[in-house]
């Protein structure tokens, strides 16, 4: 038994010897056991009948040894006492096991389960909990059952510890079951510590990419942008043995085809370090290129011009007016075009369609070529020598010229070989072959954009369009193949050959999709990149690694001004499965790239910005510099989030000036305030000569003067301060002013614009121009500070008859004489007043009976020239001649001529006076009011009228005389608060 040192055997044990009853020799004395560390001992209980025991040493565990195995033998007593000659037995073996006690109770592997399962479905088993138990024996070692101890949740436990739901489980119910497991062993010993369950609802599960974003924000300069970088493939347990993936960036409504440097074509071809020499054979309509007029024209985002061609129309470049765009064309030129095909259904892709056609006359004698699209080829057919040599024909088939995209397409011809770029990318031609004999064209010199011409006699495949093309008039050649689509920035550059770096630096795309990690890409995956980086393909036949690829797939713009707007995006897949029944199906994913608008540069333009000269530094050769010392700087401000404080959870946004950065100015122009130049007396002046050096073109007319084209800034500083203006001698020119503005990436960012403003200082000479008033002294002396007027002003030179311009003499002199005849009209006015007073003032005082000093009087006299007195005309009848309504008392007998006092306290009890006449004749004026408008609330209404009231005090005042500075400025009167 364990945990005790008694043994069972069965049988017992017992030792018998053939020598009894024979005392010593017939006894058993005892047994023996054989066998190393065996935890057992035998005893004898009996000598005489050889009875004996087996007992543990120490108490035995089942756990460390389920059962014992040894040898015991017996021996006898010997021949007497000191057994001596003792006999052995043979040996028996012994086996024990060791009985086992429900010491242990059962235990979980596990604290928590945890499970995920798809809602809608009844499951056989969802998971399986397992406890063990640490007895050894089968009875108290075996887990017999298990038990939910969580109620009413559906679902149920069997006695091998697997778990099932009993209903279907909704994702739109609980989303989340937790319950509690236990176990028993066959001892119905129940598990010390239970086991928590956590099962998880998920909506049925679909096929899809999961993890990604549909919105993705791209700053300019931000580099390489991942566009999924959390993204995985949920397959639904479903095998797969192969996954494609494809994802595509749609920039076709970018400018033509993708983003691109902002420079106009000509600045990019500078830029780039193109040769000069090339030939528009498509240009802006002028009297001298009026081929193209006729021409549908449109306008790309770059300002240059596309010209639609719909099928009917062609452009026949004219042999004459100097223009001769074909010379040089024999074995080396390159032909360079934007094209956009259109594939018109009705059409098919059988037709040829002729982008140009060209005859070209060399020493050697006359060689021919066009360059037609026929469905998704372009083929190229030269003609060395119309006399001798056959036309060769080369093909390249390529799915730009059918996908009504905006491509560019640069052929280099270096007869016999032919080299076509696409954006940027050459291909080699898939086939060449000898046209054979073909009639030859006319042996004279011919070009025709658009369409091609033919001498064959059978027409009737072209019949229809022999009258629809305008541009060929009088020509006896019939027209066919004609061009279906948009063209742009067709260009030939004969004689030579642009290189492959200039051709990619020109038209390469500069945004696109980009993979960031080929270092640990997984075994098995297949990366692919188109050549325009519109669209990039990823093949694996693991999931967990195809996540890890697709997860690294990047979009990048190395443009520092990229175009704003937004880029669609669509990830593409197709999985193969083992079961080709069950095989699953991948939907589409569709988001789009927001390229947010970039930190606009900031050019600024600083300098003297006020200045004066003589008129001799004006028309001298050179004339005088705009913009000596112009300074033009650049610098981006940026937007930067910072933390206001450890205890502020937000952000503030702070805009900074970044330090200055290089910069390319496109063009710069002044413009004048004011009139135009006049070319007869005036003129700006700037050396033309060392533009065209520098591959700048000049253009100056009398209203502005425009420097454009693709240079640093310091060097369009160095330009802009040679810059300077010019007048001829004699002219009365005083003062001009001057705008001056710069642009960069094709006008997309403009400076600030900076004025200058200059003075011409003309030399007065007295002999020749007397004058009066200048005859004693000179404005301006040798030694002498400068006037205020020009205190502001840079004077280049000062002399001894340096004067005041005379517009500004003469604008002096008609203000001062006009401030002294305002003088003098103020004293006689004063004067005549005066005057006036005192012939009024001694009548008055004689007919009172009083004398008057005449200073005194005189100062006091009343003045009613300027007396205004506004009736209301609703309020006084046209039959009344009284100021007011009738009834009111005549207030002329009221005389207040006796108040008049020189004293100050005479005044104050005058003032009284004043005011105690004017209240008894309001009184006299409210009964007459109420006599004929009886009704209180109407004589109220015409108290209150203040023009009323001020009209009939005022009379009064009048008719007194009273002096106005004697009457108080604030007079109550009683009933209606009157404010005289």
């Amino acid at each position: 038994m364990e945990n005790d040192n008694t043994v069972l055997l069965n049988p017992p044990l017992f030792a018998l010897d053939k020598d009894a009853p024979l005392r010593y020799a017939g006894e058993i004395c005892g047994f023996r056991i054989h066998g190393a560390g065996v935890p057992f001992e035998a005893v004898i209980l009996d000598k005489a009948t050889g009875e004996g025991l087996i007992r543990a040493k120490e108490p035995v565990d089942c756990e460390a040894h389920k059962e014992h195995t040894f040898t015991i033998q017996a021996y006898d007593c010997g021949e007497g006492p000191d057994g001596a000659n003792t006999k052995k037995s043979h040996k028996a073996t012994v086996h024990v096991r060791v009985n086992d006690v429900n010491e242990f109770a059962p235990v979980f592997v596990e604290k928590l389960y945890r499970v995920a399962v798809t809602e809608g479905k009844l499951y056989d088993r969802i998971l399986r909990v397992e406890a063990i138990d640490g007895d050894c024996s089968p009875q108290y070692s075996q887990i017999c059952y298990y038990e939910i101890l969580t109620p009413n949740i559906p679902f149920l436990i069997d006695n091998d510890g697997n778990i099932e739901n009993t209903e279907k489980l909704q994702y739109s119910g609980d989303r989340l079951y937790r319950f509690t497991v236990t176990a028993y062993d066959c001892g119905k010993k129940r598990a010390s510590d239970d086991a928590e369950v956590e099962i998880q609802v998920k909506p049925t599960c679909k096929p899809s990419w999961q993890g990604w974003n549909k919105r993705i924000e791209y700053t300019p300069g931000a580099g390489s942008l991942a566009l999924f970088p959390s993204i995985h493939l949920e397959t639904c347990d479903e095998p797969l043995w192969n996954i494609q993936a494809t994802v595509e960036l749609q920039t076709n409504h970018v400018a033509k085809g993708c983003d691109r440097d902002n420079y106009s074509e000509k600045s990019l071809r500078k830029l780039c370090g193109a040769a000069s020499g090339e030939i528009d054979l498509l240009p802006v309509p002028s009297p001298t290129a009026n081929w193209t007029a006729r021409l549908s024209v449109h306008y790309s985002q770059d300002s240059s011009l596309i010209y639609w061609f719909n099928g009917s129309q062609a452009a026949q470049v004219p042999v004459m007016n100097g223009l001769h765009a074909h010379e040089g064309l024999s074995d080396h030129f390159t032909l360079s075009v934007w094209m956009k095909h259109a594939v018109v259904p009705s059409k098919g892709r059988r037709e040829e369609e002729t982008v140009i056609c060209s005859t070209v006359q060399s020493e050697d004698g006359y060689s021919h070529y066009s360059l037609a699209v026929h469905g998704c080829r372009i083929a190229f057919l030269y003609w060395p020598l119309l006399e001798s040599a056959r036309p060769v024909k080369f093909l390249w088939k390529l799915e730009q010229v059918c996908d009504d995209e905006w491509h560019h397409y640069a052929l280099n011809l270096e007869f016999p070989t032919v080299t076509l770029y696409v954006d940027g990318v050459s291909y080699d031609p898939a086939l060449i072959h000898d046209n054979g004999l073909i009639h030859p064209p006319r042996q004279e010199p011919s070009l025709m954009i658009g369409a091609c011409w033919t001498e064959e006699k059978n027409k009737e495949k072209i019949k229809g369009n022999e009258n629809s093309t305008d541009t060929v008039q009088g020509d006896p050649l019939l027209i066919h193949h004609y061009f279906h689509g948009y063209l742009a920035g067709f260009t030939v550059r004969p004689g030579s050959l642009e290189s492959r770096e200039v051709i990619e630096c020109l038209y390469a795309c500069r945004e696109g999709l980009d993979y960031s990690d080929f270092d640990s890409l997984g075994k098995g995956m297949k990366v692919h990149v188109n050549p325009s980086q519109s669209l990039l393909t990823l093949e694996g036949d693991d999931v967990e690694t195809f996540n890890h690829a697709i997860q690294h797939v990047a979009y990048m713009n190395s443009l520092r001004f990229a175009t704003p707007g937004v880029r669609p995006l669509r990830l593409t897949t197709a999985v193969k499965c083992f079961s080709e029944e069950s095989c699953v199906s991948i939907p589409d994913v569709e988001g789009y790239v927001v390229v947010l608008q970039p930190d606009a540069p900031q050019i600024l333009l600083r300098g003297t910005a006020h200045f004066a000269h003589t008129a001799s530094d004006f028309e001298a050769p050179d004339g005088v510099p705009l913009f000596p010392n112009l300074q033009i700087t650049c610098s981006i401000s940026h937007q930067v989030e910072a933390k206001k404080d450890e205890n502020w959870h937000g952000t503030v946004t702070d805009t900074r000036m970044s330090d200055e950065i290089v910069h390319n100015l496109d063009g710069c122009e002044i413009s004048l305030v004011g009139d135009d130049l006049d070319p007869e007396r005036e003129y700006l002046l700037l050396d033309g000569a060392a533009l065209q050096q520098r591959g700048l073109e000049l253009v100056n007319t009398s209203a502005y003067l425009t420097i454009t084209g693709v240079e640093s800034i310091a060097v369009y500083e160095e330009i802009l301060r040679q810059v300077s203006y010019h007048i001829n001698h004699g002219a009365a020119l005083y003062e001009r002013k001057f705008h001056l503005s710069c642009t960069e990436m094709n006008g997309r960012y403009s400076s600030n614009e900076f004025t200058v403003e200059m003075n011409v200082l003309h030399n007065m000479n007295r002999a020749a121009h007397p004058n009066h008033i200048l005859s004693s002294q000179q404005f301006i002396h040798r030694g002498h500070h400068l006037p205020p007027e020009l205190s502001g002003h840079s004077l280049a030179s000062t002399h001894n008859n340096a004067m005041v311009p005379s517009a500004a003499t003469i604008i002096i002199v008609v203000c001062v004489g006009f401030l002294a005849l305002m003088v003098i009209l103020g004293i006689l006015r004063i004067h005549s007043l005066h005057r006036r007073g005192m012939g009024q003032e001694v009548p008055g005082a004689a007919a009172g009976g009083h004398t008057s000093t005449g200073s005194k009087d005189s100062d006091m006299f009343w003045d009613d020239s300027a007396l205004t007195i506004i009736v209301n005309p609703m309020e006084v009848r046209s039959n009344d001649r009284n100021l007011g309504p009738p009834g009111l008392p005549d207030p002329s007998p009221y005389d207040m001529s006796h108040l008049h006092s020189p004293t100050r306290a005479a005044r104050r009890g005058q003032q009284k006076t004043v005011r105690e006449e004017l209240i008894r004749t309001w009184r006299k004026m409210m009964t007459a009011l109420t006599r004929r408008h009886p009704t209180p609330q109407t004589a109220m209404t015409w108290t209150t009228d203040t023009s009323l009231a001020k009209v009939t005090a005022l009379t009064a005042i009048r008719s007194f005389k009273t002096p106005v500075q004697w009457i108080p400025k604030n007079i109550w009167l009683e009933g209606g608060g009157v404010l005289l």
